[in-house]
């Protein structure tokens, strides 16, 4: 085998620049013991924790690939679910930061999830259209519910009952009975999507809101209540009197006769409430109270209402009551005319309107028991604001309590550069200008600016200049942060600019289809007595079409423009004669760089192509199809043929423009990548995307081989080609409305094959042991037996209880799916395995979760096969009796923990936990105390 070229690897370094992603929506999460201060951000694969107080990053949970879609905290405050655009979804910890539990079953990206009042169950819906509810203490899928025919836009668990509630953009809201796994009624009232949906005043109304100003209001009555007269009266239905009952009654089981969906529940629209704003609902959400309800549609408005609780919806009816016999008795009238009601506007009150300073992607609120509200907006343009209304002030207005945005852009970065030492990150967009420390990732300095597009740091590294939208050239100067000069230096935009190789000037390239050259020089300032530096217009070269792009070669002796024909021109820089035209592309060279030896020129294209050049006679070496989409950055790695090259596909690929062979894909951006910089030592790469995320890659000391690079990208095709592939029809099943809450991942099928391998492993050395009894009884003494390596390597276990850690090291969620996907032929095996371990009394929940599944879906085989009769009846027998012991062992363990508690307190006269709590609470005072104490000395 011959040598190979031996290429480094680019690897991931940080991700920087982001404050939050719009794609997911934010909340507020419990940390350090206290709510209201922390808010959990998507921030594309990760998720991060803001204080807001301070406005600084405490804490990141470090996703893998896939974009964040959507997060929900956990009603113990302990955990954060998060889930992404595959359609996983990862259990996070606050307290470690790492993810615990992964499910997987929805085929497209999590759209909403909620939790039960308990933390026991998750409930996730998706763009697949199913809502999938998982068990996360047995951390598995508990069952698929299907039914609506486009994506699931909200999921709300009703606290009392086992009921679900679920909207969708099909129009549709439906009542799911989570005790039969079926739809038992579907609310059809909307003309368009339904955006979002929310239930107040003790669950007995529901808000939802859709693609008009209208909210709509359903009043829910629970007819089992109704129908049960043993219910307690806490549970009892709004507005029922104990006469209304008895009269309703039979009305009631008539109704129910005539619509058997309304079963369990009767839902009746009780009017509307109008919004301010004419466009559709983004987010309807309500504090954990369910007190405040607030909307915010497409534009920069948060609307708050408040909703009466029954006490306070009382005191305005016999307010408003007295009222109206006062003034009958004005008008001398015996009686009031008509029925007192409140109306729905005196219900849910409008308490105001909350202007941020862009459009509003999502919100979270939290209610103190002091009657304050927060707010926590996440913005469409990288920010984080955080408001506090007061409700018990005579005036509402709410008040900015803080704004994160230091640590990122609020539009697009359209252009990067690397500072000499490679030390100083510059980055520009629409309306500033940044400096960051590569080494901290830390924003040194900022400065406003115009609409940039290109830019570069003046030789020695105090000054940059940009070029802009307007044709302007701007000069900034870094130590004070200040602009010391605007020139106008092109009639159109400035596309691009390139500095000199002898570092005396630079030249510039507009849409006025001139090149202009331009020098440094120093000028006296008038404020001051020492120079300043500035810049001179020198030369000009007047072209046919608008330039795209312009580059000096290292001995700057040519200079190749890019123009909008399609061509590229290269003309000679001391007498401005045209020496060369590359043609070839089709559309557009939106970049191009050429080699540090001046040998070669790369040009990327909006045709997707990137076709490499000789610069001595301008013959076309290569064409490569890079990207799926244009290609808008391209730039040579220092002393090397090697350049890296961005696209409109969100990838950055590295290649090698002496073999045209493509070396490596640097995949992190979930939108288009606008550019990328190379630092002058070739160690650092910097890109910006759409996704408003600015990325560091760095070169490590880790050789790459391209044969493995190919192996990889061909496991990496096929695990996600097994991914889209068809799920496992379960036998006897219909693709009813419910179904298996998983689906079948690479992972479920490694499970799989470590079971069949263990198997199998578990009938050769059976086998074996058999033989080598036969072969000691013969020969009348013990024969030596050497164990199979695993075995041993294992601690010298039995074949069967080396199956069984295998069994056990399968995810929990995975268990099922990797059942599914395991041949009949390993399924007696499997059965007689069992019924030894469950005899023997371990893992016995486990176990039977694994035989029940094996028994639903090889019902007819098992059954018809006699070999097997004995077995079963074994497992019978066993079972019964281990589970029996089990849910023994766990009611003693039950009633001894509930005797210790009620002895404690008997002991105490007190409630358990009251002491810490109030200790905890006084920890908290102090510390609150002595936060305040700093901060007045700071």
């Amino acid at each position: 085998m011959g040598l190979t070229r031996q290429y480094l690897r680019y690897s991931p370094a940080a991700l920087f620049g982001l404050v939050a992603s719009a794609r997911a929506n934010v909340v507020f999460v419990t940390l350090r013991g206290e709510r209201g201060r922390y808010v959990a951000v998507p921030a594309c694969e990760h998720v991060f924790v803001w204080d807001t107080r301070k406005g600084e990053k405490v804490l990141i949970l470090k996703g893998l690939k896939q974009e964040v879609s959507c997060l929900c905290p956990s009603p113990d405050g302990l955990h954060l679910a998060v889930g992404y655009e595959d359609g996983s979804i990862r259990i996070f910890s606050l307290l470690s930061g790492e993810a615990n539990i992964t499910f997987n079953g929805h085929k497209a990206a999590v759209t909403v999830m909620q939790y039960d009042h308990l933390g026991g169950r998750l409930v996730s819906g998706s763009k697949d259209t199913d809502v999938i509810v998982w068990d996360v203490i047995n951390e598995s899928g508990l069952y698929r519910l299907r039914g609506h025919k486009d994506a699931v836009t909200q999921v709300l668990f009703l606290k009392e009952k086992n009921l679900l509630v679920t909207s969708g953009k099909d129009t549709l809201v439906k009542w799911w009975d989570l005790s039969t796994q079926h739809c038992f009624k579907t609310l059809v009232g909307h003309r368009t999507e339904v955006w979002g949906m929310a239930l107040v005043s003790e669950e007995k109304r529901l808000i939802t809101g859709s693609a008009d100003s209208e909210l709509r209001a359903w009043d829910i009555t629970y007819i089992q209540e109704v129908k049960d007269p043993d219910e307690p009266e806490s549970k009892k239905s709004k507005g029922f009197s104990s006469e209304a009952e008895e009269n309703t009654e039979e009305d009631e089981t008539l109704e129910l006769d005539e619509h058997p969906e309304d079963r369990l529940v009767k839902c009746s629209k009780v009017g509307s409430i109008m919004r301010e704003g004419r466009d559709r609902v983004v987010t309807l959400a309500t504090d954990r109270t369910s007190k405040i309800l607030a909307c915010h549609g497409t534009d920069a408005v948060l609307e708050v209402f408040s909703v009466l609780s029954e006490e306070e919806v009382q005191k305005k009816l016999e307010k408003k009551m007295k009222k109206a016999k006062k003034k009958a008795k004005q008008n001398s009238e015996e009686k009031p005319e008509g029925n007192v009601e409140l109306s729905l506007q005196e219900e849910i009150q409008r308490v105001t309107n909350i202007k941020a300073s862009s459009k509003i992607k999502s919100f979270d609120l939290i209610l103190s028991p002091k009657g304050e509200l927060k707010i926590v907006l996440l913005l469409q343009n990288n920010v984080i604001e955080s408001y506090n209304l007061n409700l018990s002030a005579q005036v509402l207005q709410a008040v900015r309590a803080s704004k994160i945005t230091i640590g990122g852009h609020r539009s697009d970065v359209r252009t990067l550069a690397f500072s000499s030492d490679n030390i100083a990150i510059l980055s520009a967009a629409a309306e500033s200008v940044k400096i960051w420390n590569r080494s901290t990732l830390q924003c040194i300095r900022t400065m406003e600016c115009e609409y940039a597009l290109c830019s570069l740091f003046v030789p020695g590294d105090r000054q940059v200049i940009l070029g802009t939208k307007t044709g302007k050239l701007q000069l900034y100067d870094l130590a004070s942060g200040s602009l010391m000069e605007t020139l106008d230096g092109h009639d159109g935009a400035v596309w691009s600019i390139a500095l000199s190789p002898d570092q005396r000037g630079f030249v510039t390239g507009g849409a006025d289809k001139c090149v202009k050259f331009w020098e440094f020089e120093l000028v006296k300032d008038e404020s001051s007595v020492q120079k300043r530096l500035s810049m001179k217009h020198v030369r000009i070269l007047q072209l046919d079409e608008d330039v795209l792009c312009v580059r000096y070669s290292p001995n700057q002796k040519l200079l190749a423009v890019s123009l909008l024909d399609c061509t590229v021109k290269v003309f000679y820089v001391d007498t401005l004669k045209f020496f060369l035209s590359l043609y070839g592309h089709k559309l557009p060279v939106l970049c191009m760089d050429i080699s540090y030896d001046g040998t070669l020129i790369a040009t990327g294209s909006a045709d997707r192509n990137v076709k490499i050049w000789g610069l001595d006679f301008g013959d076309c070496h290569r064409s490569l199809f890079a990207h799926d989409d244009s290609v808008m950055y391209l730039q040579f790695v220092a002393k090397s043929h090697l350049f890296f090259t961005a696209g409109k596909d969100s990838k950055i690929k590295q290649w090698d423009a002496d073999k045209f062979e493509h070396i490596q894909t640097l995949e992190g951006h979930h939108k288009e990548v606008w550019c990328l910089a190379l630092s002058p030592n070739g160690d650092y790469v910097v890109s910006s995307s759409h996704d408003k995320s600015l990325r560091l890659w760095e070169r490590t000391r880790e050789p790459l081989i391209l044969e493995e690079e190919r192996e990889m990208q061909r496991e990496a095709e096929y695990e996600e080609s097994v991914a889209k592939e068809e799920q496992p029809v379960v036998a006897g099943e219909t693709q009813g409305e419910t179904g298996l809450a998983g689906k079948k991942t690479i992972e479920t099928i490694k499970a799989a094959e470590r079971i069949m391998e263990a198997i199998e492993l578990y009938r050769e050395e059976t086998a074996k042991l058999k033989e080598h009894e036969a072969i000691c009884k013969a020969a009348g003494k013990e024969v030596p037996f050497s164990a199979n390596p695993i075995l041993r390597a294992y601690g010298n276990i039995t074949p069967s209880a080396y199956v069984l850690e295998v069994f056990k090291k399968v995810k929990s969620s995975e268990l099922e799916e990797s059942l599914l996907v395991l041949p009949f032929s390993y399924v007696p095996d499997l059965l007689k395995l069992f019924n030894e371990y469950i005899h023997l009394g371990s893992e016995v929940e486990l176990l039977c979760r694994a035989l029940l599944f094996l028994l639903k879906i090889h019902f007819g085989q098992i059954t018809s096969n006699h070999m097997l009769v004995t077995v079963i009846e074994n497992l019978k027998k066993t079972t019964i009796s281990k589970v029996t012991e089990a849910r023994d062992v766990m009611g003693f363990n039950m009633a001894g923990l509930q005797y210790l508690k009620r002895e404690i307190e008997a002991k105490d006269e007190v409630m358990f936990f009251a002491d810490a709590t109030e200790r905890f609470e006084e920890k908290k005072r102090k510390r609150k105390k002595k936060e305040k104490m700093v901060l007045a000395v700071l």
